[in-house]
């Protein structure tokens, strides 16, 4: 057994105050998506952090990407080292945005409060303990003095909540995420510490739009409702789709075990007028913007689905307009439209992969145990790198419980980043030296 690599483990577990303080700096930045809070705040001090321990940073912003303006910039940070001899490129790639916290919190979501051995606040494990814990790692490794081959980078990239399009998928369009300058990709997810997760589901999001005729609201005879059409759509998916999706089973080891089939939700449904908030002064008079009394002329609906990888994009799609064109043939006055807004097909790294093998290696001398191989229900910025990199070695793998992501009370355990972290600077010193193990 390599003592220097003893050494390194036992520099790791003595910085679990560290992993802690860190995890805990990011949480209390709150880069929340939509809009894009803090991002340049956030990355910011990643970098400054990644300079200090001797890495190159960049800061990179998607000017023209989707949600990028002067008030919610789209900006990144990349850090790299390079090892004293020549050799290949391991990436740790981590989302800083976050998504709202939402109602049912018992603990202020960005106080990152410590108790009971976890870190509790929005984004504990989706993802900024995995990016803590990808951070005490690298500078572990540089701290330790141990001789390393090729170069290791660390990113903090924005909009993974939303797709990605500024973060990874701008930053793999200008070659970050491919060959020869990156060879391994390891994303820290909040998977678990035992799991590896070689993959996703795919997902089309589309826009489905019944059309209706204006008219009078005291005459609504006059005119043609397209939010009740949109009700008979919504009827129709959830009375004859979604029970045939359910019977889809996929061979591919996806967990939770209820998301081995294909599904689909209503994201969300606008139809009329704009949302309005109405209220009475104190002299019982509303006040704000009132409603016209008009007919909708229009509703749309977003799908989000997500289908396993023995369906392929095309049926998917085309079994969401069979719906809409047999309501078009038996309800009168039915006519629609649809626009893709998004998508991905499904993804898997093979089981030989080299990052598969050293992470899976690392977690056997860690933990004291063999590691489980999933696929993720959601799709997560693998994407990018697989479809715009070209670059097939990649996996998500982190500290945190993937329930708890997008939760009231989310947390991650304090014991998860230690053991993650080891995980990674022993699989990230395997493959520098191109997937060879240490002596």
């Amino acid at each position: 057994m390599d003592t220097s690599h003893d050494a390194l483990l036992r520099r790791i577990e003595d910085r679990r105050d560290e992993v802690v303080a860190l995890t805990q700096e990011l949480i209390r930045i709150p880069t929340v998506n939509p809009p894009g809070d803090a991002y340049e705040a956030c990355a910011r001090h990643l970098g400054e952090r990644l300079a200090r321990a001797g890495m190159q940073v960049e800061y990179i912003r998607a000017r023209g990407a989707p949600g990028d303006s002067d008030a919610f910039p789209r900006t990144s940070v990349v850090a790299r080292v390079e090892g004293s001899t020549p050799g290949e490129c391991v990436h740790f790639n981590g989302h800083i945005d976050v998504v709202e916290p939402g109602p049912g919190w018992t603990v202020d979501p960005f106080a990152a409060l410590v108790r009971e051995g976890r870190v509790y606040g929005r984004g504990a494990c989706d993802m900024k303990g995995g990016i803590a814990s990808a951070v005490i790692a690298v500078e572990s490794i540089l701290q330790s003095g141990i001789p390393f081959a090729g170069a290791l980078e660390i990113s903090g990239t924005v909009d993974e909540e939303s797709g990605g399009y500024a973060g990874v998928g701008h930053l793999a369009s200008l070659g970050y995420f491919s060959k020869p300058r990156v060879h391994h990709v390891v994303i820290p997810e909040p998977l678990g510490v035992d799991r590896i997760c070689l993959g996703h589901r795919g997902v089309w999001w589309g826009e489905v739009e019944t059309r209706g005729r204006i008219a009078h609201g005291s005459m609504p005879f006059l005119g043609d409702s397209a939010i009740l059409h949109m009700g008979a759509f919504l009827h129709e998916l959830q009375a004859t789709l979604m029970p045939r999706l359910a019977q889809r089973r996929t061979a591919e080891p996806v967990e939770p075990p209820g998301a081995r089939v294909s599904t689909l939700n209503v994201n969300s449904v606008h139809g009329g007028q704009v949302e309005q908030t109405y209220s009475m002064d104190a002299q019982g008079r509303p006040t704000g913007d009132l409603p016209a009394p008009v007919v909708a002329h229009s509703c749309r609906a977003v799908l989000d689905r997500r289908f396993i990888a023995e369906e392929n994009l095309e049926a998917v799609r085309q079994e969401v307009i069979d719906l809409l064109e047999e309501l078009r043939r038996t309800r009168p006055g039915f006519d629609y439209a649809v626009r893709d807004i998004m998508n991905f097909l499904p993804t898997a790294t093979p089981r030989d992969a080299p990052v598969v093998l050293a992470t899976a290696r690392a977690i056997a001398r860690v933990l004291g145990r063999e590691p489980s191989f999933i696929a993720s229900p959601g799709t997560y910025d693998q994407k990018h790198i697989v479809r715009t990199g070209q670059l097939r070695d990649c996996i998500a793998y982190g500290p945190g419980i993937l329930d708890l992501a997008h939760q009231p009370d989310e947390y991650v355990g304090i014991q998860e980043l230690v053991d993650s972290a080891q995980v990674m600077a022993l699989a990230a010193l395997q493959l520098t030296r191109g997937g060879q193990a240490p002596a």
